[in-house]
């Protein structure tokens, strides 16, 4: 949940959740206390007015019996002198929390209750006072007594008033206010907790389990995760420290990786320097101590020199391009070029050398003499003498065959250079292309090479659009195969 939401919800529990919880509290306490008056006050009840005005629900509790005796007065006043008729009125008056005073001129007559009588008796409203319609009696605070009166005069001519006197208990209005103090106060704490635990669950439980989560980032350990389903900041936040944790692992499995590789370079291009200035020394020092005694002998010494010349120089420029490889620095200049005549060329360079190391090349084209593609000439031959010499390299027949086949597949074309040479084991065949692969079975140092030579060649046909991969069988040779796309012109493409 986002924190505007969580905020807005926040702010509408505080007064909304209050306010409908008081509610339910005051009907709730004002059903009780309706329910159990008649236990309490031995009044009957049936409405809920008397809990927030008392003074004008007791007076209608007793409007019955008012207009009983106002009618009484009415047909025969002359009754209010029969005790027992007042009596029994006064039995009705007590189910209503009140009780009944009959006053003859300035003297009392009768009393329903004669301690509550002689405490109101002398505070009575003399005869004849007027009554307005809209009052119920009147209203005697300290003794919390409502007085309602009827005048009238007696057969004899004497004036009589009778009293219907109504305790008027604000014991009900004091109680209610303190239930409902004490339960507004419990709504308040538990809407507050409840409100905390859940902004608690919400923000600062996950800001903490994020704070210990950079903390194992800040200790290197990346493998600690982070896991949330809120599609609020909070899961926005924990998905960016997903992000950057991976981010991180990869980078630093990347490094390490590349370290690895690095040192395994540093290790590899030292051993095949070391062969070469082994071999170049010993035949420099046959040279010195005169070992090389006859033109033939001097002849063949300086060309095994020149090789390994050939080689150290070859293991320096395959070392500078792979740091451009890892820097994507490697310089290209593409060009239109007739993939028949270049290769015609490249057979012609390396034929000799083949030749002289007693390898039989054959060259077998299938394209059509105009075919072209884009390409860069001198990256284009890396890819070609790579392969080649690593089928050299590799090569345990006394007889070595190498071919060359230009296939054509529709809008591409098809390399392949096959030797007979010893083969790749196929547990390895599948890594040949990764930097710095070898096996003891086909890519042994003891046969030198840095372990990048496929890897470049990969490179350079992924930058040229294109993808390469081998087939091999162990002891009898393998097959590296390269695809590139044919250049077709535009008026040439729309025909």
């Amino acid at each position: 949940m986002k924190f505007r939401t969580r905020l807005i919800v926040t702010f509408v529990s505080i007064i909304v959740v209050p306010l409908v919880l008081a509610i339910l509290a005051f009907l709730f306490f004002g059903i009780i206390m309706v329910r159990n008056s008649g236990t309490n006050y031995g009044i009957k009840v049936d409405n809920y007015v008397m809990l927030s005005d008392s003074i004008a629900s007791f007076g209608k509790l007793t409007d019955d019996l008012f207009l009983q005796l106002e009618q009484q007065v009415e047909e025969d006043v002359s009754i209010l002198l029969d005790k027992a008729y007042l009596d029994e009125i006064n039995t009705q008056a007590e189910t209503k929390a009140s009780y009944i005073i009959v006053r003859k001129d300035n003297d009392l007559y009768y009393a329903g209750n004669d301690i509550a009588a002689d405490m109101i008796w002398k505070r009575l409203p003399k005869f004849g006072h007027q009554i307005r319609d809209n009052e119920a009696g009147y209203y005697f605070h300290d003794l919390q007594k409502l007085v309602r009166q009827i005048d009238f005069q007696f057969p004899d001519s004497s004036h009589g008033s009778v009293f219907l006197i109504t305790k008027v208990s604000s014991v009900i209005s004091k109680r209610l206010l303190l239930d409902m103090f004490t339960a507004l106060l419990l709504v308040l704490l538990i809407t507050g907790i409840l409100l905390t635990r859940w902004i608690q669950r919400g923000v600062f439980i996950p800001i903490r389990e994020m704070n210990l989560a950079m903390k194992h980032i800040a200790d290197g350990d990346l493998d600690y995760a982070l896991e949330g389903e809120d599609n609020g900041e909070i899961g926005e936040l924990y998905h960016s420290y997903e992000g950057m944790r991976l981010k991180l692992k990869e980078s630093t499995e990347e490094l390490k990786q590349n370290e690895k590789q690095n040192r395994e370079l540093v290790s590899n291009i030292s051993h095949d320097l070391k062969t070469p200035i082994t071999s170049i020394k010993g035949y420099v020092e046959g040279i010195m101590d005169g070992v090389a005694d006859t033109p033939e002998k001097m002849d063949k010494y300086i060309k095994i020199i020149y090789t390994k010349a050939n080689d150290m120089d070859r293991l320096i420029n395959e070392l500078t391009f792979y740091s451009g490889i890892d820097s994507n620095r490697i310089p290209y200049n593409f060009h239109c070029i007739n993939v028949s005549e270049y290769f015609t060329d490249c057979v012609d360079d390396v034929g000799m050398d083949l030749e002289s190391r007693n390898i039989q090349l054959n060259y077998t084209n299938f394209l059509d003499p105009s075919t072209r593609v884009i390409a860069d000439p001198e990256q284009m031959k890396k890819v070609i003498n790579n392969i080649i010499s690593n089928s050299v390299k590799y090569m345990d027949k006394e007889k070595g065959i190498i071919d060359i086949r230009l296939i054509d597949i529709s809008d591409s074309i098809r390399v392949e250079i096959e030797d007979n040479g010893k083969g790749i084991a196929a547990r390895d065949l599948g890594n040949i292309f990764e930097r710095f692969y070898r096996t003891d079975a086909s890519r042994s140092s003891a046969q030198g090479g840095s372990g990048i030579g496929l890897s470049i060649v990969k490179k350079i046909i992924e930058d040229h659009g294109g993808y390469i991969w081998a087939t091999s069988k162990e002891g009898e040779g393998t097959c590296i195969s390269f695809v590139l796309r044919k250049y077709v012109e535009a008026e040439e493409y729309h025909e």
